[in-house]
């Protein structure tokens, strides 16, 4: 038995899911703001879909509903540094939303590849994209659903989903491969 302090699994766990909320409130201060969208472009669906595919459905999940309890008591980890209960509320909602459920979507990758040569690296990144992707998709119709309330469904659709879908792919695609280098690299610890 290791008498390292991650070895303590509540501890490992803490630091799992605070780790994750800090990684996601850094990726939210890369943004990029998409004309005609009241939702800029962030690094922040990178991080949620890293996230799940890294510690999995529930953790993962947990991570990110952790993530929006910090924002909404004040924290500003959100987009732009904004937080508050009110953001739960307004354009950005179902997003925020979405991350959570994302992040449960992108985790049912965890333990995917099992011995690693490289015919299962292939058939790892496969899966670890199309379940970003994925995670991906929900975000952005869970932003969609929230942002149609708001303006109507087209508009919706043109201003916080168009703009977005080969930025998620793309970032769907740059996850699975810091996942599957990852566990790849640490396999067997």
């Amino acid at each position: 038995m290791s008498d390292s302090p991650t070895s303590d699994p509540i501890l490992r766990t803490g630091l799992s899911l605070a780790g994750a909320v800090v990684l996601v409130a850094l990726a939210a201060r890369v943004d990029v703001p998409v004309p005609g969208s009241p939702v800029p472009q962030s690094l922040q669906t990178l991080a949620v879909v890293v996230v799940g595919a890294w510690l999995g459905p529930v953790l993962g999940a947990s991570a990110l509903a952790l993530y929006v309890l910090v924002g909404a008591l004040g924290a500003p980890v959100f987009a732009d540094g904004a937080s508050g209960i009110g953001v739960l509320m307004g354009p950005t909602a179902g997003y925020l939303v979405g991350f959570v459920v994302g992040a449960g979507i992108a985790g049912l990758w965890k333990g995917r590849a099992r011995t690693w040569d490289a015919a299962d690296l292939r058939a790892a990144f496969l899966s670890a994209t199309a379940l970003a992707v994925a995670g991906h998709l929900v975000i952005l119709g869970l932003g969609w659903l929230r942002l149609a309330v708001l303006l109507g469904a087209g508009p919706a659709f043109t201003g916080g989903v168009a703009p977005f879908l080969w930025g998620g792919v793309a970032k769907s695609l740059v996850g699975a491969g810091i996942v599957v280098a990852g566990r790849y690299f640490t396999r067997g610890r």
